[in-house]
């Protein structure tokens, strides 16, 4: 179940999402200050996947919308939640509402080795854009820039439809449980932290 992560309690949310972060990234998680520094910066579109029975935070993601580019800042789903689609279920999500704020593409980056990842954004219509050298530390591993050109005209994504891929080709419905659906974090880097982004896919 996704919903807007304005509709939670935002000392709840922190506190949960740091959790989770040290359970996906350990040493490199962000602490409970800086994940919520990261939800109060400007533009920033967040949404949270509750589990309908619990309401406990399965997985979250969000993008930073400059004016022109939605950039996906993160995708992050518990380990006990994995390889049920609930990552591909919140891009799909987040893409339609970079629609909706007239975003002209959305950007990512990932890193090259993240096969699961790649075949995901693919799946989407993403294409590569480039190559940063190093740029995931201390593992000294390339990423790739990604993006996907939105055409303004469509009507948002929604959970479980179909998404059109850069050519307007229909691609699989998402949100269906799938064993080769990656979960996990793509985070960018803001401009606004100079962060480094780092991304933890798993099939």
């Amino acid at each position: 179940m996704i919903v807007d992560l304005h509709t939670r309690n935002r000392d709840e949310v922190c506190r949960d999402l740091a959790a989770l972060e040290r359970e996906l990234f350990g040493a490199g998680a962000w602490s409970e200050a800086m994940v919520r520094e990261e939800l109060e910066a400007p533009d920033r579109t967040y949404v949270l996947d509750l589990d309908p029975a619990s309401e406990r935070i399965r997985g979250y993601a969000g993008f930073w919308f400059d004016g022109e580019d939605a950039e996906l800042m993160t995708i992050g789903v518990g380990q006990t939640y994995q390889r049920q689609g609930i990552a591909a279920a919140m891009l799909g999500y987040l893409i339609g509402r970079a629609r909706d704020r007239h975003a002209r593409r959305v950007l990512l980056e990932v890193r090259v080795d993240n096969r699961a990842a790649l075949s995901m954004y693919r799946r989407f219509g993403f294409v590569r854009m480039g190559l940063r050298k190093r740029y995931y530390q201390p593992e000294n591993v390339d990423a790739y820039t990604m993006s996907l050109a939105l055409d303004r005209s469509r009507t948002s994504v929604g959970v479980g439809f179909r998404v059109p891929d850069a050519y307007g080709a229909a691609q699989p419905a998402y949100g269906a449980e799938s064993e080769s659906e990656p979960d996990g974090d793509n985070r960018d880097a803001a401009a606004s932290r100079g962060a480094t982004n780092k991304e933890s896919f798993h099939e």
